[in-house]
């Protein structure tokens, strides 16, 4: 007899009422059943869904599957491939072609030298939100908009040279196509805005360079259109994943205030909260690769144009391998979470996000000691599960004058 295969019908967005961490129950389901299920994809494309630790780590590390844009087999029409520059839907050669220049510029060395700065943002957030907040007037502050959003905005913005005149309304045009809720007119024209602006910037940078990053790749082999990709990705990745992990870990913090507590008690157990929070939270769902042969995987076989969807979430819950994954413990000592990613695509901007999570966060519950929600927990407006990355559109708090 031939062993039966679990299947999901669609990918799953309902998350369990009342868990806003956790992954939606169909795909914990999935992963009870093995780490890999038969999925049809949104266009009628038969695909699979690979829910355990081990597999979807092992598929990050294998060239046998593509991150390509163009070979993504999940619609019933041809994808065009990535544009230049954008790096993430692209195999090797091109994607070392575009990476590479960027790696010496996001060592964990050169990312700790920003610490003094990340400090210094943090507070002048951190003196505006007491300014504005509850010992004012009562009222609560919204802590996406205070906090979780200025911080990585500015310094990305402060790496790459964006002019502090054009941020806010940089930030608004990232917002509108990263958060998965606009109607699809308004996404195409934040898109159109965006990349008309970078290419002004590039433009900008070739004719009178500065100390920033973008300044730097000017001197390279790069193309105006290739940087144009770059600074895309950069920019994004930069502003969109760190911040939903600021708010949506405060959130996570205060729904578990045992763990709040042994942080407050211990500062020095920041390095270990902020890892435990990637692993617990992993914003970044899911992502997509495609079989270029026959491979077998978790004894299956993933046919030759295949697409297979690797739950980032579900991975990092695996029981095979974390113990009590559904719990927040900032305490545990079994790491290895796949939050940024695995493999030749592991996450350039790593070292960034892990400081600025590490000085923001401890900040934070030092300086609010007392910090809560102003609104009961269901009441917490989620990002939707069609945004790319997951998080909270608003965080009301207050705190004890």
């Amino acid at each position: 007899m031939t062993e039966s295969v679990h299947t999901v019908t669609t990918l799953p967005t309902a998350r369990p009422a009342g868990c806003p961490f956790d992954p939606p129950a169909e795909l914990t389901e999935a992963r009870r059943h093995g780490p890999i299920s038969r999925l049809t994809h949104p266009g009628g494309k038969p695909g699979w869904l690979i829910t355990g630790y081990d597999l979807v780590r092992s598929v990050l590390a294998d060239s046998r599957f593509s991150s390509r844009k163009d070979l993504l087999n999940v619609v019933d029409f041809e994808l065009p491939p990535a544009p230049p520059g954008e790096f993430l839907l692209m195999d090797e050669p091109q994607h070392s072609r575009y990476r590479k220049p960027l790696v010496g510029k996001f060592t964990a060395r050169r990312m700790r030298l920003l610490t003094e700065r990340i400090e210094q943002i943090t507070a002048e957030c951190l003196d505006a939100m007491a300014a504005a907040g509850p010992p004012r007037d009562g009222q609560p502050v919204d802590l996406v908009t205070a906090f979780a959003k200025p911080i990585p905005t500015i310094i990305i913005c402060e790496l790459l040279g964006v002019p502090y005149e054009d941020r806010a309304s940089f930030q608004e045009q990232i917002d509108k196509f990263m958060n998965g809720e606009v109607s699809e007119e308004e996404l195409i024209a934040a898109y159109t805005a965006t990349q008309q602006y970078l290419e002004q910037l590039v433009a900008a940078k070739r004719a009178h360079p500065t100390d920033d990053v973008l300044s730097e790749l000017t001197d390279s082999d790069l193309t105006d259109e290739e940087l144009k990709g770059i600074g895309l990705i950069l920019l994004a990745a930069g502003f969109d994943t760190t911040a939903n992990m600021l708010s949506l870990g405060t959130f996570a913090l205060l729904q578990n205030p045992a763990q709040l507590a042994a942080l407050r008690a211990d500062p020095g157990l920041i390095d270990q909260t902020v890892e435990e929070l990637l692993r617990y939270l992993s914003v970044a769902k899911s992502f997509m690769r495609t079989a270029l042969v026959d491979v077998e995987l978790g004894g299956r076989t993933i046919e030759a144009g295949t697409t297979v969807v690797l739950s980032y979430h579900t991975a990092n819950h695996d029981p095979e391998r974390y113990a009590d994954p559904q719990v927040l413990d900032i305490h545990r000592q079994d790491g290895g979470h796949l939050a940024f990613g695995h493999g030749i695509h592991l996450c350039l901007g790593q070292q960034l996000a892990r400081i600025e999570m590490r000085v923001a966060l401890a900040a934070l519950v030092r300086r609010f000691p007392t910090l809560r929600l102003a609104v009961p927990a269901e009441e917490v407006g989620l990002r939707p599960e069609t945004a790319d990355i997951y998080g909270v559109k608003n965080l009301p708090v207050t705190w004890d004058v």
